[in-house]
């Protein structure tokens, strides 16, 4: 009797004794798998100056004990009006000065901090005070974060203010050679700003100047440029008031892309496609393609 409870005893500390090493085992793997995969999703990004959290950006510390701020990806955004309209108010007269000491049109930088900021709410603007997604490039040694866009965690500069992404901008423009046939063009002449910003390779978007022309046309940005031109400043005609071809429209008071679409035979996922629309939203003025 007394052998069987021996030999009980024996069997059951056995079964326990597997079954707790198996546990662990399982455990380190999925530890170390887990980190793995965490340092390839999300890598480390060493900072060259002090990390500022008051933007509730995360911070982390590497291995050597420096600071770093890792940012995940944006989406294309839908701001209204209301917010462009702030915007534009709040930076207009940083715009001004930059033009006055550097020669860019007020109208295509406050165009452009719109756009490539979605006036001000993108998560470069919001993390970085990074208004016109500049990278990082050879040379740099200020503050940076790493964002995914043309390639995953591409490294941007960060700055203290704004006004140093708006300084920064102009400076960008000003000392690469590419963009010095800009600068023989009339102040006041956006439209050809807007065009010789993309065939100097500012942008690969075909529909980069439309896009910039648009903004000011509607946001009457020009107007900004001839507050600082004064006297000499020379009107150009307006795209959005050229005669269209029967392949365009121009949005009116009250359109929605609904009833053109019905206005025209189309569907309204053919509008969007067409014109590469990233939502339903559209603005008064605006010109879309109704015919390819």
């Amino acid at each position: 009797m007394m052998l069987k409870k021996i030999t009980t005893l024996v069997v059951l500390l056995l079964i326990f004794s597997c079954g707790s090493s198996s546990k662990v085992r399982v455990s380190t793997v999925n530890t170390a798998k887990t980190k793995s995969d965490t340092r390839k999703k999300r890598p480390i990004v060493t900072k060259t100056g002090p990390v500022k959290t008051s933007s509730g950006t995360a911070t982390s510390t590497t291995s050597s004990g420096a600071k770093s701020e890792v940012l995940e990806a944006t989406s294309k955004m839908t701001v209204t009006t209301e917010v462009v309209n702030s915007y534009i108010s709040q930076y207009k007269e940083i715009a001004k000065e930059n033009m006055r000491k550097h020669g860019i049109p007020c109208s295509i930088t406050l165009a452009q901090g719109v756009l490539e900021s979605g006036a001000g709410t993108g998560i470069l603007a919001q993390k970085a005070n990074n208004h016109f997604g500049i990278k990082c490039h050879t040379g740099w040694n200020g503050d940076s974060v790493h964002h995914d866009d043309d390639a995953e965690q591409e490294c941007f500069r960060k700055y203290e203010h704004p006004s140093e992404s708006y300084r920064d901008h102009s400076l960008f423009l000003t000392s690469r050679s590419r963009y010095a046939n800009l600068f023989k063009l009339d102040k006041g002449d956006y439209v050809a700003w807007a065009r010789g910003l993309r065939a100097a390779g500012y942008a690969t978007d075909v529909k980069y100047p439309d896009k910039l022309i648009g903004l000011i046309e509607r946001y009457e940005l020009y107007k900004i440029d001839e507050e600082v031109i004064g006297s000499g400043y020379k009107a150009i005609a307006k795209i959005s008031e050229m005669p269209l071809d029967e392949k365009s429209y121009r949005v009116s008071q009250g359109d929605t892309l609904y009833s053109i679409s019905k206005k025209f035979n189309l569907s309204v996922e053919q509008i969007i496609q067409l014109n590469g629309l990233a939502s339903n939203a559209i603005s008064i003025g605006q010109i879309l393609k109704i015919k390819s």
